[in-house]
């Protein structure tokens, strides 16, 4: 798949009431979300709960996916963590299953060198033909992927951009300026989207597109039709929602939000607890979320 699109839904895992993945309702919400606006799907990312789903969840994940919701649309598949081996080795079982790309996080706990970064992300990405997205999340990590390692990466032909999650707009600006045609740049966090694609950006790895996924859609084709002061407007508008979704660490909210607004996923598997039993933050997410409209159904 030579396009993969602006608008990359981090989807939620389903788990069942046993606390198994719910590979049907994986299924269910991957078609609704694409009805929504999704023009590709990140699986086995922070949001879909990756430290604790197995190897083998992984690929059978990524494969109902992938048969649901077809050829035309983008399933990108997280394989990688700490360990450069198993991340090799699930990258090249995710790719015999047809996912059309990877994305490959910077590695937590180590903290390599830059270069040892460079030389984990080649390797990886030299073992596969698919296309490559690096995931640069410090908040996660506790480690910045400089800009120069990441213009140096983006000269190996199948690493095709990055998720940029810094939050550092100096750096994200000097990637968009200096990296070779074709190099894209996704947001990774919502509420940087309308600032990074007005840079130059390409488009977002979203979290709230499991919820608003045709808002955001607007909001990218504004920026995309110069219509500036009106994605500004909107951008504005899903503020709020966009920071709510982050007030205690992520996939907590939005699946909180998913569960709340018609389209049940399951609970979140330990460590991870819903807000209700650790803060009143379910109450004052339920206050932010009545203020919007929800695009997801299960009408779809």
């Amino acid at each position: 798949m030579n396009n993969i699109g602006r608008l990359l839904t981090a989807m939620v895992t389903p788990f069942d009431q046993e606390g198994n993945v719910d590979f049907q309702r994986a299924s269910e919400l991957s078609k609704a979300l694409v009805k929504t606006g999704s023009d590709g799907l990140l699986l086995g990312g922070t949001t879909g709960e990756s430290p604790t789903l197995s190897y083998d969840e992984k690929l059978q994940l990524f494969s109902v996916v992938k048969e649901s919701v077809g050829s035309e649309i983008a399933v990108i598949a997280g394989t990688t963590d700490n360990n450069t081996q198993v991340s090799l080795e699930l990258s090249k079982d995710a790719e015999k299953l047809g996912v059309d790309g990877l994305l490959l996080t910077v590695p937590a706990y180590n903290k390599p060198t830059q270069e040892g970064l460079f030389k984990h992300f080649e390797k990886i990405a030299n073992s596969v033909k698919i296309p490559c997205i690096l995931y640069n999340v410090p908040s996660r990590t506790s480690l910045n992927m400089d800009s120069s390692t990441t213009l140096k990466l983006s000269s190996i032909e199948n690493i095709i951009g990055i998720k940029e999650a810094s939050s550092d707009l100096d750096q994200v600006t000097e990637i968009i300026s200096n990296a070779p045609e074709g190099f894209k740049v996704w947001s990774g966090n919502d509420n940087e989207t309308f600032l990074i694609m007005a840079l130059g950006g390409y488009g977002v790895v979203s979290v709230a597109s499991n919820i608003i996924g045709n808002q955001v859609k607007s909001m990218i084709g504004l920026i995309l039709e110069g219509e500036i002061e009106q994605a500004s407007s909107l951008h504005k508008k899903l503020l709020p929602l966009f920071n709510a979704l982050f007030w205690v660490t992520n996939p907590i909210p939005i699946k909180y939000a998913l569960n709340k607004k018609g389209f049940p996923v399951g609970d979140l598997r330990l460590p991870m607890v819903m807000p209700d039993e650790i803060s009143d933050s379910g109450v004052k997410l339920d206050e932010i979320l009545d203020n919007y409209h929800i695009d997801v159904s299960e009408d779809y």
